[in-house]
């Protein structure tokens, strides 16, 4: 393409786009028709020059052109309580189902890390030694210690409120931080990890493995899985950074970042759900095999959810993703 023969060509059509445009709401119906299909031909020579020959000047002012008519023709939509309807029946658990191949590996090697390092610690004594002296460790890991009466150190609405805030938080950070590199996602997993390690490890070593788990189960399987998905997702981000694959860069990395927004949005929710019963359930009188049910209904509710409603949206093609209407024109790719 010869871009000075083809700005010459078409300068006039973008001038008259521009002139229609800062005119605003005072055109007639032929003007409005001629607005339209200005800028559709004009989006079009931006989608051309992009590809053959691109100028950075002029492609940012046919951008601003384009966006600036895209405005004025799609007007100015509000959300409603449709769009938060589809929202958590199709474009949440879609984009869950759809990132199932990263999350579940990373639960999976995330599990046997963490008990790997249980093991590791429960039995090296000297490992044990170098975590606490001995009579903490006896004071953390006896019947009514701390590992138990800290779920129950603070007034159950408020430790819930304070455990789904850490916890999103922490989902946030995958989610945010997975686009440098993947490093930083692997780093905020290691230290979760670790930390159920040792709690493993420490009340294993004490004879009370069955305590730690009747404590932790009722909330952690629902709030271990949000936080990897979270990370699931953030690593997914990461690597669409190194090979987005047959689309741009630019691309790629636009539409896994929005789903990503939405994802943590989804995510608050299932955090708060765990909050709940971290706060409600876990410290509660009900036997322990109650507790534990609780934990493992919710959890299977989640993965139905997830399952069911994601995977039928997500073969009708939501991709969790905003509607075409609503993102940015794409150029096409080769294949």
């Amino acid at each position: 393409m010869d871009l000075d023969v083809y700005v010459t060509a078409h300068r006039a059509e973008w001038d008259r786009l521009d002139h229609l445009l800062r005119r605003g709401n005072h055109l007639t119906g032929a003007e409005v028709d001629e607005l339209v299909a200005l800028y559709q031909r004009t989006a079009t020579h931006l989608s051309l020059i992009q590809s053959s020959a691109p100028d950075p000047q002029l492609t940012a002012r046919l951008t601003q052109l384009v966006a600036r008519a895209r405005a004025t023709v799609t007007g100015t939509r509000r959300a409603s309580w449709r769009d938060v309807v589809r929202f958590l029946v199709a474009g949440f658990p879609a984009a869950v189902y759809r990132s199932r191949h990263w999350w579940i590996p990373t639960a999976v090697l995330s599990t046997l890390l963490a008990a790997l390092i249980g093991w590791w610690i429960g039995t090296h004594p000297e490992v044990q030694s170098a975590i606490a002296a001995p009579d903490e460790l006896r004071e953390m890991t006896r019947p009514g210690g701390e590992y138990e009466t800290y779920y129950s150190s603070h007034p159950a609405a408020s430790f819930a409120a304070q455990v789904w805030t850490n916890n999103a938080q922490a989902a946030a950070m995958c989610l945010v931080l997975g686009a440098f590199l993947c490093v930083p996602v692997l780093w905020i997993l290691f230290l979760n990890m670790l930390n159920l390690g040792v709690g493993i490890g420490l009340m294993s070593s004490a004879g009370r493995l069955d305590t730690f788990l009747g404590l932790v189960l009722p909330h952690g399987l629902l709030e271990l899985t949000a936080v990897f998905v979270a990370a699931g997702t953030g690593l997914r981000l990461g690597w669409t950074v190194i090979d987005p694959g047959p689309r741009s860069r630019r691309t790629a990395l636009a539409q896994q970042g929005r789903a990503a927004i939405g994802m943590a949005l989804g995510l608050a929710l299932v955090l708060f759900v765990s909050g709940v019963i971290e706060g409600f359930v876990t410290p509660s009188g009900l036997p322990t095999w109650a507790r534990i049910a609780i934990g493992i209904a919710a959890e299977l509710a989640f993965l139905t959810y997830v399952y069911v409603l994601g995977g039928r949206a997500a073969r009708a093609g939501d991709m969790g993703d905003l509607d075409t209407s609503e993102r940015s024109a794409e150029l096409p790719t080769a294949a």
